[in-house]
């Protein structure tokens, strides 16, 4: 490429960067002006975290929003959300979606999964420094988790130099009551220096509605080969990791599970790992 070329592309690439950031300045006032009509709301704030272009709509982005908002009722309390919009400097929209394939964008977009969330807590097979990263977050009572994390880690894991596994509780409380308990039980369990947790609460036998904790660990226990109690799942630690998972998963905008990221990306076919040679 010429010197001529190169100045160019140089040129266009700044260019671009430039209106991004002018376009994200006027994308968090907008919505800090949308939002701070609500009179129900005491505060507001708006910050884009993320931009990512939209590669088959020319000159749209889709802004990932951070929203902090206070509510007069309950001033104590700090709502956080992220949020997806889309805008090409002069129209923003909610809602963006393909005539041909009937897609919604929104499900296209998702933010990066940053260094600071790849927790030591979090690595439950293979080396820190290997050569891909995965993160899974799942709910053990899930049909599709039961049936797909567990062959997934156990192929990952013969191969230590390839793959760092890093495992997020993602439990779903309103489909299975159940994995509330279960995922504290197995932090626990963790804490206590108990092997291979994650793979074997994949085997729990239990009614994903079943309310009844001693029940619940009794059917974890038997799985796991521990001998977790109630009170096991209180202490501090127990609580700030599985609040760790669950903000994690609210950063990057997890919806459902499984869920999993390679290599910093969200992997949609969730099989990137067998791609690896």
């Amino acid at each position: 490429m010429s010197l001529m070329l190169k100045l160019l592309a140089i040129t266009l690439l700044l260019s671009s960067f430039a209106n991004a950031t002018t376009t994200s300045k006027k994308v968090e006032d907008y919505l800090s002006d949308e939002f701070g009509d609500n009179p129900n709301l005491k505060s507001v704030k708006v910050a884009v975290d993320e931009v990512k272009a939209l590669e088959n709509l020319k000159g749209w982005n889709a802004y990932i929003v951070d929203v902090e908002a206070v509510i007069k009722k309950d001033p104590k309390n700090l709502i956080k959300q992220k949020m997806i919009w889309f805008s090409n400097g002069d129209i923003i929209t909610k809602e963006l979606t393909s005539m041909n394939s009937g897609e919604n964008l929104a499900d296209l977009v998702k933010p990066n999964f940053k260094p600071a969330y790849y927790s030591k807590e979090n690595l439950i097979y293979g080396n820190v420094d290997a050569e891909h990263r995965v993160a899974i977050f799942s709910d053990p009572l899930c049909p599709f988790c039961r049936s797909f994390v567990p062959k997934a880690i156990e192929e990952m894991k013969k191969r230590p130099e390839k793959f760092a596994i890093y495992y997020y509780h993602f439990p779903l409380p309103r489909l299975h009551p159940a994995a509330v308990p279960i995922v504290r039980a197995a932090v626990a369990a963790e804490h206590k220096g108990f092997k291979d947790v994650v793979l074997k609460m994949y085997n729990i036998k239990i009614d994903s509605n079943e309310k009844d904790i001693k029940k619940v660990l009794a059917a974890f226990n038997k799985a796991v080969g521990s001998n977790i109690k109630p009170e096991d799942l209180l202490p501090k630690e127990i609580e700030e990791q599985v609040k760790f998972d669950l903000d994690v998963a609210n950063s990057v905008m997890v919806a459902g599970t499984p869920t999993v990221y390679f290599d910093d990306k969200v992997d949609k076919t969730k099989k990137k790992y067998q791609t690896v040679k």
